[in-house]
């Protein structure tokens, strides 16, 4: 019974309340692959998410090649090259030569004795952004003779002296949990020892300064982006942590977070600002188009494949509601001649918009049950939440999943309120249809209701309005079976057609009803939003 479980949703007049966000705190940007993770700093604007790193950068004082020295080693049988280095840039520090040990490379290396001397290059290749163990090995399979070049300062700035506490020689520095200070590189030198090299030639004027400095490494436009909280190619949740990815597929990597609220509130502020500029888009595009063909929603999606293969992970979907249109696309369309390209193109009056899940876990669903009325659909269970689906002509359908309930609540009302736009716009739409070898036309008209008429003679065989409509049973297939009150008699009459696309009337039916409805009592539909009722209910 099709009209019997009629969802009569959200109220046309839909208004779109975003707060724009301007953020900025620690983090963690995770690699999957190496599964490592690593500090940095988010700094989100109006339509930008910047990911800093710390570095060390020169705050003052000359920085001139005058302070570089190049130097070639020969290593020895004893001893190797006869220096130890420290520090490296997972550490976010410089790697530099702590130990030269005598009688080994003193007399190899440049003489300054209380100086910092800071590798830049090793053979030719630089090694400023290398890490510790990089460098080791480099110095390791150098060959017999070794090139450096250094760069020497008199003292060492706060980030490189050995706190307290720190650890002696003797201590174990190859287990990855040492001081990025210790020396670590024992393995280059012949015989440890603590004695220092000879003194430097000369003292070195206006001597640079450096800092630990937050530096942007990449920034990700937000317009037109998407955020994925899921692991690639599977339908399972990241914790406490997403990834957003620009309309030029450039990503910020995995962003993770020490709490879930802090992954909660950085989820919906970088959400509303791509909410936003996606409004700023809309209005843009609705300048170049007639009033009857604006833009009334549109963002990113995650499509689950149908069909023998819907194993296969979720796809990325751009959707739009346009005029008359529902646009399905695999990129954001972002010139007039795009509009024409989408993947499919359905008339809006024939769609059926459903939401299908609002939550992950068993117990959140029975308290939707409970209170909402909503029963989850296990034909289409998976582990994502806040999904919906969109059916369409010839029983087919989409399923969709969103990031968050706002935005399956977003998603609700504006399939409402461009269906309802669309029914107005039109104002009746007719079809072919034929009972017992009769070509007739069925209309569904905003004012009128029902109409059938002979397609030849164009008489019509009965009318009745969208308040007679009593109830409706149909095969699956093509006959529906439409069951009116007549006024007169308050008799049941059952009229029977038989449709080519029996789906797309049923769909066609349903929302001019709905429309009618919301034109009537706004408040009652608006009532029975489900999304919105369980945004309200959390």
């Amino acid at each position: 019974m099709f009209l019997k479980s009629l969802l009569l949703t959200n109220h046309f007049i839909c208004i779109f309340t975003l707060s724009l966000q301007t953020k900025m705190g620690i983090a963690l940007l995770y690699d999957e692959g190496s599964e490592n993770a690593f500090d940095i700093r988010l700094k989100l604007t109006k339509e930008v998410l910047t990911i800093q790193k710390q570095d060390v950068i020169c705050v003052s004082g000359s920085n001139h090649s005058a302070n570089h020295r190049t130097v070639t080693l020969r290593r020895q049988p004893v001893g190797g090259l006869g220096l130890s280095i420290k520090g490296g840039a997972e550490h976010k520090v410089p790697v530099v030569i702590s130990k030269i040990f005598k009688d080994q490379a003193g007399k190899r290396t440049p003489p300054y004795k209380k100086n910092i001397l800071h590798i830049i290059i090793v053979n030719g290749i630089n090694v400023e952004n290398a890490t510790h163990e990089e460098v080791v090995h480099l110095l390791r399979n150098a060959g017999d003779e070794v090139t450096i070049t250094v760069q020497y300062f008199r003292e060492a700035p706060s980030f490189l002296k050995l706190p307290l506490g720190s650890p002696g020689p003797s201590s174990d520095h190859s287990s990855g949990a040492s001081s990025p200070l210790f020396d670590s590189g024992l393995h280059l030198n012949g015989n440890s020892t603590n004695t220092a090299p000879s003194s430097p030639s000369s003292p070195i004027a206006n001597e640079p300064k450096y800092e630990k400095r937050w530096l942007d490494t990449l920034s990700v436009p937000l317009s037109m982006a998407r955020i994925s909280r899921y692991k690639a190619g599977t339908d399972k949740l990241r914790s406490n942590a997403f990834e957003v990815l620009a309309l030029d597929g450039v990503s910020t990597g995995i962003i993770q977070f020490y709490t879930s609220q802090e992954s909660a509130d950085w989820l919906r502020a970088v959400s509303a600002n791509i909410g936003d500029l996606t409004l700023q888009n809309m209005k843009m595009a609705n300048k170049c188009c007639s009033p009857c063909d604006q833009v009334v929603h549109m963002g990113w999606v995650n499509e689950r494949p149908q069909g023998i293969d819907s194993s296969q992970p979720y796809k990325h979907k751009f959707l739009a509601l346009k005029g008359s249109s529902f646009y399905i696309f695999s990129t954001p369309p972002v010139s007039t001649l795009d509009w024409v390209r989408a993947e499919k193109i359905y008339n809006l009056c024939e769609v059926l918009f459903k939401v299908h899940k609002l939550w992950l876990a068993d117990d959140y669903w029975l308290q939707a049950n409970f209170y909402l009325g909503l029963h989850q659909d296990y034909d289409l269970e998976d582990q994502r939440p806040y999904c919906f689906s969109v059916m369409v002509g010839q029983g087919k359908s989409h399923f969709f999943n969103v990031e968050l309930g706002s935005e399956l609540a977003v998603w609700e009302k504006s399939f409402q309120r461009a269906i309802f736009m669309e029914v107005q716009r039109t104002g009746s739409k007719t079809y072919m249809c034929s009972w017992q070898g009769e070509a007739l036309c069925f209309t569904v008209d905003f004012a009128l209701g029902f109409t059938c008429f002979d397609s030849k003679t164009k008489n019509v065989l009965w009318r009745f309005k969208f308040s007679q409509l009593k109830g409706s049973s149909d095969d699956g297939k093509t006959r529906v079976k439409l069951l009116f009150q007549n006024l007169d008699t308050k008799q049941i009459e059952m009229k029977e057609l038989e449709f080519q696309d029996l789906t797309a009337i049923l769909h066609c039916i349903h929302s001019f009803i709905a429309a009618k409805v919301a034109s009537v009592d706004p408040v009652f539909i608006d009532s029975q939003s489900i999304a919105r009722r369980y945004m309200y209910s959390n």
